[in-house]
């Protein structure tokens, strides 16, 4: 009983976390921001062309039945439970320790160059620093990760879990495979760990960013603002050169395509800067373009357990083992599900 009663309190606590800390990626106050932004993006288009603003036609532009009813967004209600309430709650994303590496880090660095002096610039300064440092991180081991996952097989076959979404809603941010977030997690852990070792010896001891909850108050503004609206139907696209800094909702519904076309670009999380450098990047048309999401062909067991959980396991293992000289092989699972290898 005792065990229940604390399995109970450790899926509360974590719940309460998700939806009520100011740092969480989704959190009800973000929700409400995002939605504020939807709506008046809305109302602005719709008085723009000439057409009377009305609130029944405001909300059915925000949530229309098309994709209320949709069994994909059915199958995201159940990953955000899973993720939520199992996974999440009782699974470490990373098997990495950051603190650890972020010393070794650290400790390489003294032992190459030598003792760093410690900074005397104010802490406002070196925190500043050390928070746009951190976010860049975060932003760069994000598009990695994004990266591999889109361009080798056996990390796709999971990652491909999170491209069935054939309509998009913030729940999608959930529709991961738990091999993906167990993934994503280290490679986090590890570039974020390189970011605050360098850091810590550029200014000669622990600095610590500015977050709130624990999340780099940059990421969090973000949050905020609009990235919740990068997995919904709302056509906000940002171009010229705001498009190629910053990826807008319209950039990631172009990723979510099944357009060839638009086939493993726009791989950021907030910043189309390293699409750009890399050569990765799709800058989203003015007007809403017509777009079909999920992974061609469909598949018969989409989103059911079966198909988004159990599947990809034996999926991934079979495209490593087709990396692995000597053993049989098959043809790539990428060129048909929609990415080419």
């Amino acid at each position: 009983m005792e065990f229940l009663w604390a399995a109970l309190k450790r899926n509360f606590d974590h719940l309460t976390h998700v939806l009520f800390s100011v740092g969480s990626d989704f959190s009800v106050n973000s929700l409400l921001c995002a939605l504020a932004v939807a709506a008046a993006f809305l109302a602005w288009r719709r008085v723009r062309r000439g057409r009377r603003l009305r609130l029944r036609a405001l909300a059915r532009a925000l949530f229309p039945r098309r994709i209320l009813r949709s069994p994909s967004t059915v199958a995201d209600v159940g990953y955000f439970l899973f993720n939520v309430f199992v996974f999440g709650a009782i699974v470490g994303v990373a098997a990495v320790s950051y603190q650890f590496l972020t010393n070794g880090v650290l400790s390489g660095l003294v032992a190459v160059f030598g003792k760093p002096a410690a900074t005397t610039w104010p802490e406002w300064a070196s925190r500043s620093v050390i928070t746009v440092l951190m976010f860049l991180a975060y932003e760069f081991g994000y598009w990695i990760d994004h990266y591999l996952k889109h361009r080798v097989p056996f990390l796709w076959e999971v990652h491909k879990v999170h491209h069935t979404a054939e309509v998009l809603t913030p729940l999608t941010t959930f529709r991961m495979h738990p091999l993906d977030t167990y993934v994503f997690g280290n490679i986090l852990a590890i570039v974020g760990a390189l970011a605050n070792g360098v850091g810590a010896y550029l200014f000669g001891d622990t600095t610590y960013q500015y977050a709130l909850s624990g999340s780099n108050i940059i990421l969090v503004v973000f949050i905020h603002v609009y990235v919740h609206l990068q997995h919904t139907h709302v056509w906000i696209a940002f171009r010229g050169l705001l498009g190629r800094v910053f990826l807008s909702p319209a950039h990631h519904q172009v990723h979510h395509s099944t357009n060839p076309v638009h086939f493993n670009k726009n791989l950021g999380s907030c910043l189309a800067i390293w699409d750009w450098l890399f050569g990765t990047l799709h800058v989203p048309s003015k007007t809403p373009e017509k777009l079909t999401f999920g992974v061609q062909p469909v598949r018969a067991d989409a989103h059911t357990i079966t198909g988004e959980f159990i599947v990809p396991f034996g999926r991934s293992f079979a495209a490593l083992a087709a990396m692995i000289p000597g053993l049989p092989r098959r043809n790539p699972p990428l060129a048909a599900e929609n990415e080419p290898s």
